[in-house]
């Protein structure tokens, strides 16, 4: 790697580092109680480290990625490389650079890992909230669907969609694993709604003559919050895993376009001889889930009203 992809990836480690402690100095000063129960653990300020940082790499590809990421530098003589200065993680087994390839496959990953669970995590919790809200029928028919679509198997209906395109692209396969996420979370905000719908202040804005959809969206749903972030949080590990397992069964990103799941799918047969290849795009996705679940468990803390300060 040149000198200038190593300034860059320092930069990256700098303004990351930089974030989450302006980012804590700040909360603790203006928010309070807060703040200090979501920086409790300490696993929560490296969570957000490591996810600030990978972002930002993500983003930064072009100038941290030394080589172009489909490259085939030497099928001969630069196969399957070991680590070195100037292949920082080595090459794969097409002689392609496995930094470069991980970097732009962040972007891959985590672009279907963010809006995949935007788009599941809105869904669930509009339907979540109108079930929970009204309740009789509607609450039937929307739940009865919800027990329909967690009953079918998710990888039959994504195999249909495989048929209808011949290699599913980035929006497609976005499309597809928000339609097919949703579920849970409906339940999970539909038993918040069923209990905030009872109490004083909702009581109250009904008696002053507010519609349905502010009372859902202005008192209800801001209440909800504290599940709701939780659940959209774990749900951006969650379709990671599964594009990765997509991407690593061949119905996923289509080839040469790098992501974490297909760059182990393709360095699967060289694990013995070049585990370099295989061991850093699941190492990005264990951090990537780890560190998620560590910001989930800071946010549940930091909003749950039950949490106290500990002696």
């Amino acid at each position: 790697m040149t000198l200038g992809t190593w300034f860059a990836l320092g930069v990256a480690l700098v303004l990351a580092a930089e974030f989450v402690r302006a980012l804590r100095q700040r909360g603790l000063r203006q928010r309070g109680e807060r703040w200090r129960r979501f920086f409790r653990h300490r696993t929560t300020a490296w969570g957000l480290g490591i996810l600030t940082f990978l972002v930002i790499v993500a983003v930064a590809a072009p100038l941290i990625a030394p080589f172009d990421p489909n490259r085939q530098l030497d099928i001969i003589q630069l196969k399957n490389q070991a680590p070195s200065w100037t292949f920082l993680l080595g090459t794969d087994v097409l002689s392609r650079d496995v930094w470069s390839r991980a970097v732009y496959g962040a972007r891959v990953s985590l672009g279907i890992g963010a809006l995949g669970a935007l788009m599941a995590v809105s869904l669930g919790t509009l339907v979540g909230a109108i079930a929970g809200y009204y309740q009789r029928w509607v609450d039937a028919v929307l739940m009865r669907g919800v027990d329909v679509g967690l009953a079918l198997p998710r990888i039959f209906i994504l195999l249909m969609a495989v048929a209808l395109w011949d290699g599913l692209p980035f929006a497609a396969l976005v499309i597809v694993i928000g339609l097919t996420s949703w579920f849970g979370t409906s339940r999970l905000v539909r038993s918040e709604v069923l209990a905030l719908r009872q109490q004083d202040f909702v009581v109250a804005a009904r008696a002053l003559g507010a519609q349905s959809g502010r009372i859902i969206f202005r008192h209800v749903l801001p209440n909800a919050a504290a599940p709701i972030i939780v659940s959209a949080a774990l749900s951006v590990g969650n379709v990671l895993l599964l594009e990765a397992s997509l991407s690593f069964l061949g119905i996923g990103i289509k080839p040469p376009d790098p992501t974490w799941g297909n760059m182990i799918a393709d360095n699967a047969p060289s694990i013995y001889s070049a585990p370099w290849s295989t061991i850093v795009p699941g190492l990005a996705i264990a951090l990537v889930v780890m560190s998620l679940n560590a910001v989930a468990d800071g946010v549940q803390e930091a909003l749950d009203p039950h949490e106290r300060e500990p002696a």
